[in-house]
């Protein structure tokens, strides 16, 4: 095959219907089906060089890309005095310096036969989180590999994500054959070792799902046309290929599954639920259940912009308006009656760790799942995968591109099926699953990045065993035996600030006063319930998870709790504010300057921190995030300790809790 292939001046060929009849090509161009795939493997196996020469033969780079593209060949390209098609995708100034794809660069395009949207995914270990992006929508996935380097531990991961994010379509691509004399005994050897790969470690995909094939992105053989120089091989170009594979919706066959967007309520004659199908099919008269609630109903009407349907399909966005006036709001979903979701609010799941910081066991998240968005936590990884050699090893944590599987905990019911291809254990056989209720993201709550994603295997069969018992004598009952209520004051602050001593002086004077209380030392409490934990951002995590629990239960029981822990993260304070009631948490910022705590030391702890001695030590070698809004803030480099004490007790009757 020629490697320099002239398009027309519109780049559009001159027989395309275009040119015929404009309207039925919009029309046929309207009604063509759509294939979403991603390009993956090794560094430098030629990714976006692919892309480019599919653009580029596929008379689809317009005369201004085109002439950008020979400046920048010229000047920042790597194949001489050639085109450089990689440039037409990598447009990150790091990228056209090193040479190399970092973020994900998706391209639309469109053939005769179908329309494209094609994602560009970095090859560099430390970018897997992009990689995992790019591949989370697609349909087929082409994973190139380098003819003279064979496979290679990046193969390995990138087929390992491509199964575990559902792909089921696979074209193993072995590039750069012109460098190896278009040698079929080389393609031959890869292919079989390929094939070892994937029946070793188990990928689910077989066969059938995997297309071998040879070509050299940078001439051109076997991108658009047979190539002459691999006689040999009897398949299909790469174009054509993706023209015709047939990719099976799975949706399609799910039962019916529309998370709630929006209640469109525009008069008082209309109230209809907005949203996208995700799984099924719906038609007016279907019964339909509406989770986490149950509530039933039937379809009355399917209400698009064009009109009434008299059928939806996943992929469409309609509104359905019901027969019933039932209670549904946005995150809730509206599912098939005789194929509802499950409900549960823990479950087990792949993690895949995308932030800088590692993940914290115990650290209270968002999990934005469809439409919903919960409080979750993250239990201590079962065991981290590793996606080079597909091991599970031991993990306390996760870090930036990890992927672990853990147990999470929400804050409420959600429905979800699991994701496609983990329908893992009994209570899921013969589940389709489904990406849109299997898959979420992780968000941090102070920042409100991204830091994680997942995918959702089952529901913890304590899940559904355990529920709450009711009682008799609940949290008022108990607090008016103390003619007080209850509340917890969490002091926070360095060590040495004063926390200990103003709790203590604050137990006293309401002791003196008839209110029932109790005081939580951090020290104290790492002697028993804690005694197991360090002094890792881990540790300290749950070091507070564990006392927001215990106090949650000692102002259950009617108590004013005093809690003093330096509790240096803000998530984690927060997390003890949302375990009880509005009013009854009061933020007590114990303020002291480093110089003036580092110089009080009352037990030697800053000496030890400098001397290296002991290491994760808070205002040293490990971070404090001071209070941006405490309710009472007390300096005391300027307070005594009994006038701090005093400012805390006001509090308490300032907001009621004391008389």
């Amino acid at each position: 095959m020629a490697d320099t292939v002239t398009p027309t001046s519109a780049g559009t060929p001159a027989d395309s219907p275009i040119a015929e009849d404009v309207a039925d090509y919009l029309e046929s161009n309207q009604n063509k089906s759509m294939l979403r795939f991603i390009t993956c493997g090794s560094v430098d196996d030629g990714k976006s060089t692919l892309i480019g020469r599919l653009l580029y033969e596929s008379h689809l780079v317009f005369e201004d890309h085109l002439a950008a593209l020979e400046v920048d060949s010229a000047k920042v390209g790597t194949q001489g005095a050639d085109l450089d098609f990689a440039l037409l995708l990598d447009g990150l100034a790091a990228e056209r310096e090193q040479g190399i794809t970092i973020d994900v660069a998706y391209r639309f395009f469109t053939t005769e036969k179908r329309k494209f949207i094609v994602a560009d995914t970095p090859g560099h270990e430390q970018y897997t989180r992009n990689m995992v992006t790019g591949a989370s929508t697609a349909d087929v996935a082409i994973i190139l590999v380098d003819a003279r380097k064979g496979v290679l531990t990046q193969t390995r991961r990138h087929s390992y994500l491509v199964s575990l994010l559902g792909i089921r379509k696979v074209v193993v691509a072995i590039n750069k054959m012109d460098l190896v004399d278009y040698s079929q005994e080389t393609y031959d050897q890869i292919r079989s070792e390929y094939l070892d790969f994937t029946a070793k470690v188990g990928l689910g995909l077989g066969e059938d799902d995997i297309t071998f094939l040879p070509l050299s992105a940078l001439k051109g053989d076997n991108v658009t046309d047979p190539s002459d120089n691999m006689a040999w091989y009897d398949g299909l170009p790469l174009m054509p290929f993706l023209e015709s594979v047939e990719v099976d919706d799975l949706r399609s066959d799910q039962p019916f599954r529309m998370p709630v967007q929006w209640v469109n309520r525009p008069n008082l004659d209309f109230r209809g639920f907005s949203g996208a199908i995700v799984g099924g099919t719906i038609r007016p008269g279907d019964s339909i259940r509406v989770l986490p609630s149950g509530t039933t109903s039937t379809v009355d009407r399917i209400v698009t912009m064009d009109g009434d349907l008299d059928v939806a399909v996943a992929g469409q966005s309609v509104t359905l308006t019901l027969a019933d006036e039932i209670d549904a709001s946005r995150g809730d979903v509206i599912c098939a009656g005789d194929a509802p979701a499950e409900v549960a609010d823990q479950f087990e799941a792949h993690v895949i760790w995308m932030h800088e910081d590692e993940m914290l066991p115990g650290r209270p998240y968002l999990m934005k799942i469809g439409t919903r968005t919960v409080g979750v936590t993250i239990d201590d990884p079962k065991y981290r995968v590793d996606v080079n050699t597909m091991e599970h090893l031991a993990a306390d944590t996760l870090a930036l591109n990890e992927i672990g599987v853990c147990n999470i905990g929400l804050d409420r019911p959600i429905p979800f099926d699991p994701y496609p291809g983990l329908a893992i254990g009994e209570r899921n056989a013969g589940q389709p699953g489904n990406r849109e209720t299997g898959g979420f993201i992780i968000i941090d709550k102070l920042t409100q990045n991204t830091v994680g994603a997942g995918l959702l295997h089952f529901a913890l069969r304590r899940s559904g065993n355990i529920h709450w018992q009711d009682v008799r004598v609940d949290k008022d009952a108990r607090s008016a035996l103390g003619n007080h209520k209850p509340a917890v004051v969490w002091l926070t602050g360095l060590s040495g600030a004063g926390k200990s001593t103003i709790a203590n002086i604050v137990e006293s004077k309401l002791h003196t006063m008839g209110v029932r209380t109790y005081l939580l030392d951090g020290d104290n409490v790492r002697h028993g319930l804690n005694r197991d934990l360090g002094f890792t951002d881990a540790d300290r995590v749950e070091n507070i998870r564990r006392i927001a629990e215990v106090s949650a239960l000692m102002v259950d029981a009617g108590l004013v709790v005093l809690v003093s822990f330096i509790s240096p993260f803000r998530a984690e304070r927060r997390l003890a504010r949302d375990r009880v009631a509005d009013g009854e948490f009061i933020e007590v910022h114990v303020d002291a300057p480093l110089a003036v705590a580092e110089a009080r030391d009352p037990k030697g702890l800053y000496a030890k921190a400098r001397a290296g001695d002991l290491s994760n030590f808070t205002g040293i070698d490990s971070a404090y995030e001071a209070p941006e809004h405490p309710d009472v803030h007390v300096d005391t480099d300027a307070l005594s300790a009994e006038e701090s004490a005093d400012r805390i007790i006001a509090a308490l009757r300032s907001n009621g809790t004391i008389d």
